[in-house]
Formats: C-alpha cells, structure tokens, sequence
C-alpha cells in the first residue's frame, strides 16, 4: 500500500483552496496549497505527493501546460483536474494529457475521495 498521503493543490481561488484543504483533511489527506501556477513552479514535494489536485483555468497560465511541463520533467505524479469552465474541448484535451479525474465545480467530496483512494491503494 502507497504510504503517500500529501497531496498538493492549485487553484487561484483561495476559498476553493481552503476548501479543498479542508475536504482532504477530513479523509486524512495532508495538502499543500498553491495560489498560483507560478507559486507551484517552485514546488520540489513531488517524492512525497500522493496527487496534484489541478485548477484548469489559473490566472498565471493553464493547468493542463503545468501537467504538460511536468511530464517533460519526468515527473510522473497523478493529477485530478477540477475547472469551473467545462467544455467538451477543454475535457478532451485534459484526458489526453493524462489523469486519475476530471471535476466540474462544484464537485461532490466522493468524487475528489475516491480517485485519490485509487491512487493510493485503499
């Protein structure tokens, strides 16, 4: 079983950020938040991140190029996107750069819980 439990969360909405902070830390997920697209640039949690929980749609750029940018990285950690602004074509083009989830806000707690309990192993 993966003993990763942190799981980091972008969004440039920070009552959305709480928020999720919050939903994880009721399902004993610890998180580290990020305002900005910029701000999670600089991240080096990624040995120990369970998950990337991926805003779209930030103001500093596109969550979907960070995901692109990480694969190029050789980082391979699993993110759940979440977007307020569902298209089919912003759907499509987050599935085919790879993820455990796709959330339209608001989303449901068993709708973040349970790919993130796929990631882990539960």
């Amino acid at each position: 079983m993966c003993k990763k439990n942190v799981v980091l969360v972008v969004d440039d909405d920070a009552a959305m950020l709480r928020s999720v902070a919050r939903l994880l830390r009721q399902f004993g997920y610890a998180s580290v938040l990020f305002p900005s697209a910029e701000a999670f640039a600089n991240c080096s949690e990624f040995d120990s991140a369970l998950c990337v929980v991926l805003d779209i749609n930030l103001r500093d750029g596109s969550g979907i190029d960070l995901r692109h940018r990480l694969k190029v990285a050789g980082n391979s950690v699993p993110v759940i996107y979440m977007t307020g602004n569902d298209s089919p074509s912003v759907r499509e083009a987050a599935l085919r750069s790879g993820c455990l989830a796709y959330l339209t806000k608001p989303f449901s707690s068993r709708e973040l819980i349970e790919p993130l309990k796929k990631a882990s192993g539960r």
